[in-house]
């Protein structure tokens, strides 16, 4: 909501401009005031709303036209003020000020002032006021209300500054057609949007509870029996289909705020509105859809205790036939209250667990959400506040990892939800272990992948549940996601697939290995196609020699075709919990030359002798040609 207010007074000549200025500061009557009074601004602590609210008084001179434009270009609302006793200043509202307004492309909230009311003869009160302002506010749909008042009586004048600063904060004109006569349809949807948040039953009514929630959440207070009622009561009368079985309907929901809006109560709407995120546009705040939320290099995103209880929560909701899976028609209606389903791109439910259906089960529900927290949580923490996140702020649903680096340097670690890279040639049946893994069935025909495919699920590691990310990239995007530091420092354990039935297969992922860095990164190596004859593959060395040179164990050997995986998820995940065994070439290759170096170090001076130190590991590392290329290996790793 807008911090500050500018009120604009424009009239005629001698209609009372300065003087109602003067009478809001004074308090009283002040018969000789300033041809235009300076500019007054009021502090927050002493208006309604605590706003800055800045009064600016103007003249109808020819030489205070320049000042008067440049005035109503900056002012957020402008009051027009007329004497009753002077006809042609209040015929000159619709004839030339409003025209005036709109030729400088002004469109602001105007408010109309009669003054000098205390001349009405005794009369305050003027009886024919509302037939001669609705031709006006018909024409002119800026104009949102109209109050008399006596600046000589300090009579209504602090009303005037009221309706012009509510004129601001809470506008007319987004939510309510007022020639019309009806909420305007970017109102509706809004509403209609929070009735379907808080109807937590999805009966399609607000009952006594939900309603007292509501009112909570919007006005920190719940409604008395007594209010409850009396609400009820008040928008039934207005006809059948507003309150059934004692529940509110949707119906019935727009009709309420159609009333305070009617009444002259758009706060109350507005606070509804904004309470549940929405902004001047009615449309959702970027604060309130994309909160601060920090995350250091090299850390992951994931689902905090809180966030796994509200997605299960809203799971078991929409799960209306209560079959332990959601499908099509249950999510497009969980779905009902953001842009739609966030996955559609993705072949959802392709990428985690659903039933013979194909609708996604819980399991399921929950790893999807997992793998999009870690790799989009801005996405993440947008839904959280599309579907009606309870706490405070959509922040306390996610949880920042611990560095990569430091779970490696201390050899296991604490997170949950792992990534993987799966990486090889075209045809080696990446994909296949893809499917395998979120469930789905072998296919005998080979598509090749043309874009990435993420999948989920989850592993059990020793009674906890882990959640697993599989990444293919495909033969034209690998190269490029691997040469890119940003996007593998993300990973958690890269896969190495080769067709162990192909004898060209191995070599291209020899070759990957050497054209990229990434011995950094836990590693496995699958040989895919165990149910086919094993192919002597066209390399130096042989797959399981290759792997021992590295200090890796050999290739796990896997047919997706007849389901026997040999346990490769479990062992992938036990990899990134406890990433050391699995980097090339030892572990001293997951820690910094700073670390090998003060590892060296701390040794020596433990006293051992140097020269001993040095020959007898320099006798113990075989491979090495020399005592240089042993140290550069044990400073670099290389």
């Amino acid at each position: 909501m807008r911090r500050d207010v500018r009120i604009l007074l424009v009239g005629d000549e001698g209609v009372g401009k300065s003087t109602i200025v003067t009478s809001l500061i004074k308090e009283s009557f002040v018969s000789q005031v300033q041809h235009i009074v300076p500019e007054v601004t009021i502090p927050p602590e002493v208006t309604p709303e605590n706003v800055t609210t800045y009064i600016v008084d103007s003249g109808c001179d020819s030489d205070d036209k320049q000042h008067l434009e440049s005035e109503i270009r900056k002012a957020h609302v402008i009051c027009v003020v007329y004497s009753i006793e002077n006809v042609n200043s209040f015929d000159r509202i619709p004839t030339y000020w409003l025209p005036y307004f709109r030729q400088l492309g002004v469109n602001v909230p105007v408010i109309l002032i009669g003054n000098k009311i205390d001349l009405r003869g005794g009369e305050v009160t003027n009886e024919a006021l509302e037939d001669e302002i609705i031709p006006i506010m018909n024409e002119f749909k800026e104009v949102e209300a109209c109050v008399e008042c006596s600046a000589k009586m300090s009579l209504n004048v602090s009303e005037v500054f009221y309706f012009a600063q509510k004129a601001v904060l809470h506008p007319t004109a987004p939510l309510y057609d007022s020639r019309d006569h009806v909420l305007k349809s970017a109102c509706v949807n809004a509403l209609k949007r929070i009735f379907k948040l808080c109807d937590k039953n999805k009966d399609g009514l607000l009952d006594s509870a939900e309603l007292n929630d509501f009112q909570s959440k919007c006005f920190d207070a719940p409604l008395q029996t007594q209010e409850l009622e009396g609400i009820k009561e008040m928008v039934q009368r207005h006809g059948p289909g507003m309150v059934i079985d004692d529940g509110l309907t949707e119906a019935g929901f727009l009709y309420l705020n159609t009333i305070f809006i009617q009444g002259g109560r758009l706060e109350t709407t507005w606070t509804i509105l904004r309470s549940f995120g929405y902004g001047e546009d009615l449309k959702l705040v970027e604060s309130f859809l994309s909160p601060k939320f920090d995350v250091p290099y090299d850390c992951s995103v994931e689902l905090s205790h809180l966030g796994y209880q509200f997605f299960t929560d809203i799971f078991m909701m929409f799960d209306k036939d209560r079959d332990g899976s959601l499908n099509s028609t249950e999510l497009n209606d969980l779905f009902s209250t953001s842009p739609g389903n966030p996955w559609t791109a993705q072949k959802f439910s392709d990428t985690t667990v659903s039933d013979e259906t194909s609708a996604v089960t819980l399991q399921g529900w929950l790893a999807q959400w997992s793998m999009t927290t870690l790799l989009d949580h801005k996405t993440a923490l947008e839904y959280l506040a599309y579907l009606g996140y309870p706490g405070d702020s959509t922040t306390s649903a996610l949880q920042v990892t611990k560095s990569r680096k430091v779970d490696r340097k201390k050899g296991k670690s604490s997170r949950n939800v792992f990534l993987t890279f799966v990486c090889g040639a075209a045809g080696s049946g990446k994909t296949s272990l893809l499917r395998n893994f979120a469930g789905k069935s072998y296919l005998d025909t080979y598509h090749p992948t043309k874009k990435p495919i993420s999948v989920v699920n989850s592993v059990d590691i020793d009674g906890c549940e882990k959640y697993l990310v599989l990444q293919e990239f495909g033969s034209s995007l690998e190269p490029e996601t691997l040469r890119n530091s940003k996007k593998t420092d993300l990973a958690d354990v890269i896969v190495y697939v080769h067709d162990s039935s192909d004898t060209n297969s191995f070599s291209y992922i020899s070759n990957l290995r050497q054209q990229y860095n990434l011995d950094h990164i836990p590693t496995l190596f699958v040989a895919t196609k165990s149910d086919l004859d094993l192919a002597q593959q066209r390399h130096e060395v042989q797959p399981d020699v290759y792997c021992r040179r590295l200090g890796l164990q050999v290739p796990v050997a896997v047919s997706v075709k007849k389901n026997q995986m040999a346990d490769v998820f479990h062992v992938i995940c036990g990899i990134a919990i406890r990433p050391t065994s699995a980097i090339p070439g030892g572990g001293e290759r997951g820690l910094t030359a700073t670390t090998r170096f003060r590892t060296f170090m701390a040794v020596f001076i433990g006293g051992v002798s140097a020269g001993l130190f040095v020959r007898a590991l320099w006798r113990q590392d075989g491979r090495i040609g020399s005592l240089g290329q042993w140290l550069r290996r044990l400073f670099t790793g290389r």
